[in-house]
This record gives C-alpha cells, structure tokens and sequence, in this order.
C-alpha cells in the first residue's frame, strides 16, 4: 500500500518531457533517469549525432525516446519541433531547458583580461544560456498553454547565487535564468493557466565536457587549484554525480510538487551553503 502511494505521488509515468541540450552529460543523465521511471523523452539537440548516443542508451533497457535537431537561438527551428512532437505525441507535458554552456574566450585569465574579452564571445555564452532557455519557452509555453497545463524546469548554477570568479558572461547569464523563472512562473499563472509550473534547479559542481578545462590540468590529469578550491568550498568535499540530478528533476515534474512554483532548487553538496569561514 504505502510503496504504491508513493509510486503514484512521483510518478511520471507516459509524460511527454522535451529536453533541450539532450545529449550532454547532465540532461543525457536526467533523460535516462526519467525514461527509467516511463516518461516519453524527446532530446532536443543541436547536433543530433550527440542525442542520438544518449538515445541509443535508453533504447537499450526498453526506454520510450524520440530526437529532433535544432538549435535553442533558432526558433524556426524550435517550431518546427514542437510540430514533430505534436504529429507523434499530440502534447507535450514537460520542457526542460539544459542547452547551456562557457567558452574559453569568455573566461578571464592572465592572456584573456577582462578589458580585453571579445564582444562576441561574451554575447554567444550570454545568448545560449539566457536566450537558449527564453526562446524555447515562448515556443513550447504556448503548446502548454493551449493544454491548459504542463511544467517547465529551466537549468540554472550556484553561479546565480554566489557569481564564480573567471566567468562573467555564464555568471550572469545564469543569474538572468532564475529571475526570469519567477517571472515566468508569475505570468504564466496570470495570463494563461495556473495550472503550468516553472521551477529551476542550480546545479553545483560536476566534471562535464564544459568546464573540464578549468577544474583538470589536460597535461597532468590532476585537478586545478580551482578545483581544489571548489572542493574545499563544497561542505559534501566531492563533485557530484549526474545521476544525482534525476531525483530533484522527477520531483519536480510530480504531482508531489503540484503546489511548488516559481523556486530554485540548489543541487550542489551544500556549496552555497558555506560561507568559507
């Protein structure tokens, strides 16, 4: 009896949840994750030889997924996949916004000052971070709104709490990420459905193909000493797995969180938390 309510109050069993940025480390994890537990996944991605690996490993234990390649800056091509989803599922329940990411032109360093950081650097990390979660949102928030219901989940970073030093652009982009997920979760209530959720999650530290350049010296193999410091700052003392994403994600996506709206939950070891002293 009790496993079966419990079964019933995270289920997300037969939603339809897009993934932006599907076949990368952390949504590739989160994909699985919710495949395991019976949604429907559709990775969207703009390389689709990336989604399509991340695909093949759902397939193999029975998962129910689906690819469509675009890029998050497009919305051209975001419509055209949400007619894609729509001629195959009819709906779409969920949209998570993981397509993000830094380049090494826009972290500041002894050859890279900040006085002298390339415009279009800063602008392209800003674009795909902020603009790669708003414009998906308006695409599939309409899909949603027609429905009369859904759930966003928009990815953010301690980055938005606690601005790391070396990536200004990312910082900022991820800062404009939670408050627009207030906003939106506001406006959707108001103007279309109260029915829709928006929430975030703030990841904290995990060795991706992303930030590998800062936190492992490619010549040694061994961590930075901006590694070591995040360590040090992170009270769990380690990294984190990306498979310690999936439960906050399946939550959030649950009739267990049917009254939590407009919030941003850190999945970080604490990191946040800490003060340093």
């Amino acid at each position: 009896m009790a496993s079966d309510y419990v079964a019933q109050l995270f289920s997300v069993e037969g939603q339809v949840v897009v993934i932006t940025g599907g076949g990368g480390v952390l949504c590739g994890a989160i994909a699985r994750g919710l495949a395991r537990a019976g949604a429907k996944v559709v990775l969207l991605n703009r390389t689709r030889a990336s989604a399509e690996r991340v695909a093949e490993t759902i397939r193999e234990f029975g998962g129910e997924v689906m690819v469509v390649e675009a890029d998050v800056l497009d919305r051209p091509a975001l419509e055209r996949t949400a007619e894609e989803i729509l001629a195959r599922y009819g709906r779409v329940d969920a949209l998570i916004n993981g397509a993000g990411g830094n380049r090494p032109e826009a972290t500041t360093g002894p050859e890279n000052p900040l006085t002298d950081m390339p415009e279009e650097a800063i602008r392209d990390v800003f674009d795909l971070n902020f603009m790669g979660t708003f414009l998906p949102c308006q695409v599939y928030a309409r899909i949603m709104a027609q429905q009369g219901k859904g759930a966003i989940i928009n990815i953010a970073s301690v980055n938005a709490f606690k601005p790391l030093t070396k990536i200004p652009a990312y910082s900022a982009a991820k800062g404009a990420v939670v408050n627009f997920t207030q906003w939106l979760a506001a406006h959707l209530s108001f103007e279309y459905s109260p029915n829709i959720r928006v929430n975030a999650i703030a990841p904290g530290f995990y060795l991706t193909r992303q930030n590998r350049y800062l936190l492992v010296d490619e010549k040694t193999g061994e961590f930075t000493e901006r590694a070591k410091n995040v360590l040090v700052h992170t009270p769990m003392g380690r990294f984190g797995e990306p498979d310690e994403l999936i439960g906050t994600v399946i939550w959030l996506l649950s009739p267990a969180a049917s009254y939590v709206h407009g919030v941003t939950i850190l999945v970080d070891g604490g990191f946040v938390a800490y003060g340093g002293v």
